[in-house]
């Protein structure tokens, strides 16, 4: 992509090289030894996922957030060379391998490992303030939580310029949630923060601070999704065969920002998200393979016509 031409969606957030080892017979068990299928070494983080998926159905993309060092940069700009992401808002550091993850994966079962505690604990900056440049004239955004009050700067300026985003795991009271377009809970952060609570209840403080659309992901189980004073919705996740769930939740975010610049109204938002999450499991490694619009489609439409 040109970097002249602005581009259709901004993306602030976590852009990692992510290694990933596909398992032959089952999840790591101790002391036993477990044969490696796949390996790859592609582009990941929530941000660099949503970026591909995003590029994948036809959408052009602008990504910011975290530093790309020396071992990290040579894949990420091959990777997105004939692509529409545009990395020059990217920082590229020389002095640093890059931050990186190590997932493990069986099925439905995966392991991510880094350094993510010891990068947050250390003091020191390794992510990107976001540009007003950037944002401007984009028509959708989203935005990680991760980098605190820079992610707050991200969405701060998405208001000041009409720009819809969506966010993921925010609790209530968290200003990234007031504000935002979508904001999408997975099972994850409702067990942090609202351990011993029900969906409902879940759901009902989180509507209560937010004039946008709240969406309750529980893994394979029904979804939840409202607005303040709206009843709230269930959907079923798409029945598929699952290869890797590597990648899932950053996908069906990814279906929402879609969704957003597509002007869906909250049902057909939730299941076009879900059904982008559910081709998206269905394959490995899902940099390689992302969602066409059409296999997306064609998806819903199957199960209209069920």
């Amino acid at each position: 992509m040109a970097k002249d031409q602005k581009s259709e969606v901004y993306l602030y957030g976590q852009v990692l090289g992510t290694h990933s080892f596909l398992l032959r017979d089952g999840f790591l068990k101790p002391d036993e030894y477990s044969e490696i299928q796949e390996q790859y070494f592609l582009p990941g983080g929530e941000t660099g996922t949503a970026a591909t998926v995003l590029d994948s159905l036809g959408v052009s993309v602008r990504i910011d957030g975290t530093w790309i060092g020396a071992e990290v940069a040579p894949m990420l700009k091959s990777f997105y060379a004939h692509k529409r992401v545009d990395l020059s808002s990217l920082r590229f550091i020389e002095d640093d391998p890059g931050v990186m993850d190590y997932v493990v994966i069986a099925g439905l079962t995966r392991s991510p490992m880094g350094r993510f505690q010891a990068l947050f604990a250390s003091g020191k900056r390794w992510w990107s303030v976001p540009q007003e440049k950037d944002i401007v004239g984009c028509k959708a955004a989203a935005i990680d939580p991760y980098f605190g009050e820079d992610s707050l700067l991200a969405a701060e300026l998405c208001r000041k310029h009409h720009i819809p985003y969506v966010t993921v795991d925010c609790p209530h009271d968290s200003p990234l949630h007031r504000c935002a377009a979508v904001n999408v809970v997975s099972g994850e952060c409702v067990s942090e923060h609202y351990a011993g609570m029900a969906p409902e209840d879940v759901m009902a403080l989180m509507l209560d601070n937010t004039d946008g659309l709240t969406i309750l992901t529980q893994g394979g189980d029904e979804m939840r999704f409202a607005r303040k004073g709206g009843t709230i919705r269930r959907m079923k996740p798409f029945d598929v065969a699952v290869r890797s769930t590597l990648g899932a939740g950053d996908t069906f975010k990814a279906g929402c920002v879609y969704a957003l610049l597509h002007g869906m109204d909250d049902d057909e938002l939730v299941r076009f998200a879900s059904a982008c999450a559910a081709v998206a499991i269905s394959r490995f490694p899902l940099p390689l393979h992302p969602p066409r619009l059409e296999e997306v489609q064609a998806l819903i439409s199957e199960r209209k016509s069920n």
